[in-house]
Formats: C-alpha cells, sequence, structure tokens
C-alpha cells in the first residue's frame, strides 16, 4: 500500500471484471460478449476508415453516432448521450446527479458496479433484497430515495421486467430518478426508451457490448429528456470532451445502421438459450427464466466453487459469484455458438454423473 495513495484508494474494494484468458483454447463464456463477429457493415466501415484521420480528435459530442442512434428509435439526438462504454456512462450518472446526503438504492443481486461506484463517490446506498424467486419488490423501496437503479434484464439472474411495470413504477415515483440499465434488453426484453419523452424521471442506459458484439470498442449509451442528458454533458465536458475515439463511433454507426444482422444475431442468440435451458432443466438443474444472453444455474448437489473449478478442467470458463450467499451455489454462463453450448452440456451431465445422493 503507497504511503501516497487517498483514503478513497485505500479503502475502496474495486469491481472485478470476468477473467480474459490467454490461453485460446479455453471455451470463454464468462463475461457475456457475444460469440459472432459484429456486423459485416462494422467489419467494412473499419477496414475502409482513412487510418491518417486518427490524428484528428473525434467529434466532441459525436453527433453523426448520436444521429444513427436517434434514429434507430424514431427520437431526437439531443436525447441521447453517448459514452466510453456503459460503465464510463454509470460513472457520469453518479457524478452528474447525486449528492453525498442523497440516498439511492438497488437490488442486493444485481450488476457490483452499483455499490462499487456508491462507495467510490461516497454516495448512501440501500441494497434491497430480491424475492425469492430472484425477482424485484419495489414496494420495498424506501420513498426517500434520489433514484432507484436496476438491470432490466437484471444481472446475473437474466430475469427482466415488463415495460408496464417499469411504467407504473415512474408514475408512482415522479421524485425518484429511475435508472434501467438496459445492457441486455435486446434478447428478449422490453426497452424503456418509448417512454422517455414521457417521464422526466426516467433514465435509460445501454451497451453495444452484447447485442452489436462490439465489447471491444467500449460504446454505451444513457437516454433520456433533454436537462438530464444535458447533467451528463457538464460532466463529460469537465472531465474529458473527447471520451470516444473515431474508430469506436464510426463502428457505433455502422452497428445502428444494419438492423438486419442485429435482429438475426440476436434472435440466434435467443433460440440456442431456449434450447439449451429446456436441456440443463431436463438434466435436473435449476435455471432462471433468463431473457440475457446468458444463462443462471445451480446443479443440484454440487457447490458453486467446485462447479467452477470443474467447467475449468474441462476448459470452459464460466462465472460464479460468492456474495450474496444465496446464489453461491449458481453459476452464470454465457450463451455461445451452438457446438460451445453443446459441450456446456456434456460437462454438465459428467458433473452431475458424478454426484451422488442427487
Amino acid at each position: 500500500m503507497s504511503r501516497f495513495w487517498s483514503n478513497t484508494t485505500k479503502n475502496i474494494t474495486p469491481y472485478v471484471p470476468g477473467e480474459q484468458p490467454k490461453n485460446k483454447s479455453l471455451i470463454k463464456l464468462n463475461t457475456n460478449e457475444n460469440p459472432y463477429p459484429p456486423s459485416p457493415r462494422v467489419l467494412e466501415a473499419l477496414r475502409s476508415y482513412a487510418l491518417s484521420d486518427v490524428k484528428l480528435y473525434p467529434e466532441p459530442e459525436s453527433d453523426t453516432l448520436r444521429e444513427a442512434v436517434a434514429e434507430f428509435y424514431g427520437i431526437s439526438k439531443d436525447l441521447v448521450f453517448p459514452g466510453n462504454g456503459s460503465d464510463e456512462v454509470l460513472a457520469f450518472l453518479y457524478q452528474a446527479f447525486f449528492n453525498r446526503d442523497d440516498l439511492i438504492a438497488f437490488p442486493d443481486i444485481t450488476y457490483s458496479f452499483y455499490p462499487v461506484y456508491s462507495k467510490l463517490y461516497d454516495i448512501p446506498y440501500r441494497e434491497i433484497p430480491l424475492r425469492d424467486d430472484f425477482t424485484i419488490d419495489f414496494e420495498a423501496y424506501p420513498q426517500d430515495l434520489k433514484a432507484i437503479i436496476f438491470a432490466n434484464p437484471n444481472a446475473p439472474t437474466g430475469i427482466a421486467i415488463t415495460l408496464e411495470e417499469i411504467e407504473k413504477l415512474l408514475q408512482q415515483r415522479p421524485n425518484t430518478l429511475i435508472v434501467v440499465d438496459e445492457a441486455y434488453v435486446d434478447f428478449g426484453a422490453e426497452s424503456a426508451v418509448p417512454l422517455i419523452n414521457r417521464y422526466d424521471n426516467l433514465l435509460v442506459i445501454q451497451t453495444l457490448s452484447k447485442s452489436r458484439a462490439l465489447a471491444g470498442m467500449r460504446i454505451g449509451l444513457a437516454f433520456g429528456c433533454r436537462e438530464l442528458i444535458m447533467g451528463f454533458e457538464r460532466i463529460k465536458n469537465s472531465f474529458n470532451s473527447y471520451t470516444m475515439d473515431r474508430l469506436a463511433q464510426t463502428a457505433g454507426i455502422a452497428a445502428f445502421r444494419d438492423k438486419a444482422w442485429f435482429d438475426e444475431n440476436r434472435y440466434k442468440i435467443m433460440k440456442t438459450r431456449e434450447a439449451v435451458k429446456a436441456e440443463l432443466r431436463a438434466m435436473g438443474a435449476a435455471v432462471t427464466e433468463s431473457m440475457s444472453n446468458f444463462l443462471f444455474a445451480s446443479i443440484p448437489g454440487v457447490k458453486g466453487s467446485d462447479a467452477l473449478a470443474l467447467f475449468r478442467e474441462e476448459g470452459i470458463l464460466v462465472r460464479n459469484f460468492k456474495s450474496p450467499a444465496r446464489i453461491a451455489d449458481w453459476l452464470r454462463i454465457s450463451v455461445g455458438t451452438d457446438e460451445q453450448m453443446a459441450r456446456v452440456l456434456e460437462v454438465v451431465k459428467k458433473i452431475m454423473e458424478r454426484t451422488p445422493n442427487q
């Protein structure tokens, strides 16, 4: 520990990302990346990009990307904020809207960056337990909240709530900022973006890492009324006016302009997810009703840490979360190609055959 570290640096527990192995022979199903390449239009746009232009700064407000996103959703570009990955957008969210005497809340089982940012920016927070079936109980959330943040579908459970439920929450809590993190929304859930023109207390966060296969480009988005987007812009331009590089903007524009590939890709992943979900349940595993590009499963009679190790022995990386304790025996398994998921099923079968007294 350096004697020059600040108290924040000394006391913070950083977010731990999924392993990025150097051994390329491993089947990597631990970080919810898309198993397929990006749109051919993205690849062509990158190949044909005039690389000599990287000597120039990118568009500071990413206006061309905002226009492509706005056209896709049928909204004004002024209601879109692009950032360097959705994690940066979430970081700007904390700085733009929360004071150190505000109270925010999110589920106790959700994306683990929410408590990390809360501690980093010294924002008081409450973790509200999910119901026993892993669904969100909004009735349990205190009334004196500045914001409620939740992922829809949730991570790592994959369970989604309906647009009707989100709109009811917005109506019931007009003075609470409702932040819907839609990292996985394109795999079967309903986006809340259509509601931003009607509710000034709604922010929607998205990423191009999952359904558009651009995890390596780091592109995130926020959607909200103009006043909320201006809050993001004020923070961004006080931090780094050029957060998104030229190649990322180029890739993002091409991705949003290829809806045919987008739909084909996500439906292919959803079809694989449903087939594997059914197979796992038929084998006796517990599997949530995931609407994401991953499955959340528990193998009966097997500890989560043991299952994680056994998968690795078989050359497959998956994810296990030790906290909170009630999900310690569950695995989050990214949906890979059909061939990769066939291997997953083989390994689950092998693990279950080794496990007595099921």
